[in-house]
């Protein structure tokens, strides 16, 4: 396992690019082995096994790709979700039923997501509290699960809920192994993960 680099002399912009930067760096052959490895470990959790209603992500900008998962899901009956920008709203998801045939649009960042126009069914889409489990991406995290986002706050506050009473599913966030670092500051509005799975190790909250 790469040993986590130090952060001291960075600020949060300064280290969210160079972590972005890290990943970028990783060649074609270094991703799909790093996929490879996650979607083994991915496969071995709990929350992944159990689980009926999970969200995934399609990659950009060098984000482990756990999109191998979906042809085991299939075969496991499990359905399929990515998030989708919600209209109206700011900085906030959706999540929107995955497969073959599901036609796709650009969002505003380039970004491929599940078309919502046209007529698209209602019962296509959830919210995260109907979900048994989340893959949620991220730019950095540390050996107590916290989580580093691209600084939009779009899963902090799609999952605000988290804090309340009521249905909450499994969390889990993913990453190449060179993401990690020593210790993230954490804010007020982060939402805990349960756990974070790299191409190394997994790494659990502590008491979660």
């Amino acid at each position: 396992m790469l040993d986590p680099f130090d952060t001291e002399h960075l600020d949060k912009r300064a280290l969210r690019r160079e972590l972005r930067r890290r990943r970028r760096a990783l060649s074609d052959a270094e991703q799909q082995m790093a996929a490879t490895s996650l979607c083994q470990r991915l496969k071995k959790l709990p929350e992944i096994q159990r689980a009926r209603r999970v969200s995934l992500y399609l990659p950009v900008g060098g984000e482990i790709d756990p999109t191998s998962l979906l042809g085991w899901f299939q075969k496991r009956r499990v359905t399929v979700y990515l998030p989708v920008l919600r209209p109206l709203s700011h900085n906030a998801l959706w999540f929107v039923r995955f497969d073959d045939d599901t036609p796709m649009v650009e969002n505003r960042f380039g970004i491929s997501e599940p078309c919502t126009r046209f007529g698209a069914r209602r019962q296509n889409r959830l919210p995260a509290w109907a979900l048994d489990t989340l893959i949620v991406p991220l730019v950095g995290f540390d050996g107590e699960a916290n989580r580093m986002g691209m600084g939009g706050g779009f899963y902090d506050r799609t999952l605000a809920f988290m804090r309340r009473p009521g249905p909450k599913p499994a969390l889990i966030g993913v990453a190449h192994a060179c993401q990690q670092v020593n210790e993230l500051e954490v804010e007020p509005w982060d939402i805990p993960l349960d756990a974070v799975v790299s191409d190394q190790n997994i790494v659990r909250r502590s008491g979660g």
